[in-house]
């Protein structure tokens, strides 16, 4: 199984969720769903929560902010 090319599945738009990465066709942020697996929740969940979300959708917002770690400088901070 490949990486889902995100550029497909997020769009950008200044008009569209203030300017936010969204999953195409919706007004769900890449955000949103980044965040809610890294609080736990599992595609399945994600998934009947907003019924307009694909797998491949998830992916491609986990796809896009695994491209962003690679282009961002992270900088740790002090605990």
């Amino acid at each position: 199984m490949g990486r889902v090319a995100w550029q497909e599945r997020i769009v950008i738009a200044p008009d569209l969720h203030h300017g936010d990465p969204c999953i195409k066709g919706t007004r769900i942020p890449v955000a949103m769903i980044v965040g809610s697996l890294a609080d736990g929740m599992t595609a399945d969940q994600i998934r009947e929560e907003y019924p307009q979300l694909t797998d491949e959708d998830i992916r491609a917002a986990l796809s896009y902010a695994a491209e962003l770690t690679h282009e961002e400088i992270l900088i740790s901070l002090p605990a």
